[in-house]
């Protein structure tokens, strides 16, 4: 049996998985890319050796990154999807009847490529007629957005290599200008317990530019430290709280979720101030 060992880049930890078969291997502009057949996760994703998606809980991450942020919105009409070039998030985002068009910014265009080829059941929104795609920098696609944006969505890879310009203060700075007075932002922000460092470095610079800033979690097997977190900036609205109706169909995601996700605000106070030593 072939076996993938997936190192963390931030953590002393190895990931191994059986590999039944190899399915695409290939090496874009920007990346290494891997699909592989496991026999509990089922076809695997794999960018610059680091798992990106399994087909068994793709769901989780999908449901987690864009439905607390498209509840919390009342009415998000225009959305950014930067990243993601499998299309998970597009698919999660497009089952709001309240949007009316999505920019699906992602700079490596194989990897929308191979999505469509391997993994049909992610990327199965990309072609909706509300969607326009653009393989750019995300960086400098939000520089040209300015107040029209309801809702922007991080779904990048780790924060090393290219995807660290979606991660500076003059990013979330752009961000904040390209979104409407009720503007909302997510992006993921790695493991609470591997990659803490990472998590406050996001948090604080976030808290330069946003008036509101918070974070939630979800638990994803697959994802380094299985512990998975996500930072929100808002411009005005409490991302905490759901403000629309719940009529998506989810296999996670729910209200009762959604208010339960976030790290409790007295803990939130001190793991921020550096209070509690996980």
């Amino acid at each position: 049996m072939i076996r993938f060992f997936e190192k963390d880049p931030y953590a002393p930890i190895q990931y191994t998985y059986e590999v039944e078969k190899i399915l695409y291997k290939g090496k874009s502009p920007f990346q290494d890319i891997m699909v592989f057949e496991n026999p509990y996760f089922g076809r695997v994703l794999v960018l610059d050796n680091v798992v990106q998606l399994t087909e068994r809980d793709e769901f989780i991450y999908h449901e987690m990154l864009t439905h607390v942020l498209m509840h919390s919105h009342p009415e998000a009409k225009k959305v950014a999807v930067i990243g993601g070039g499998d299309g998970g998030a597009v698919r999660e985002v497009l089952k709001h009847d309240c949007v009316e068009k999505l920019y699906f910014i992602e700079i490596d265009e194989e990897v929308i490529k191979v999505s469509k080829q391997f993994f049909p059941t992610v990327s199965s929104a990309i072609d909706d007629p509300r969607v326009e795609i653009k393989c750019m920098d995300g960086a400098e696609f939000i520089k040209s957005m300015e107040n029209s944006l309801d809702v922007i969505i991080v779904d990048s890879t780790d924060i090393i290599g290219f995807a660290k310009s979606l991660f500076t203060v003059e990013f979330f700075k752009s961000v904040r200008d390209a979104l409407t007075e009720k503007g909302m932002f997510v992006t993921l922000s790695e493991s609470l317990i591997f990659h803490k460092e990472l998590v406050y470095e996001v948090q604080s610079s976030m808290k330069l530019i946003f008036p509101i800033v918070d974070l939630y979690t979800a638990s994803i097997a697959t994802y380094a430290g299985n512990w998975w977190t996500f930072s929100v900036g808002s411009k005005a609205l409490d991302p905490r709280e759901p403000r629309k109706p719940f009529k998506v169909n989810t296999k996670l995601y729910t209200p009762e979720l959604h208010k339960s996700c976030f790290i409790p605000k007295d803990i939130y106070s001190k793991l921020m101030s550096k209070q509690l030593d996980w």
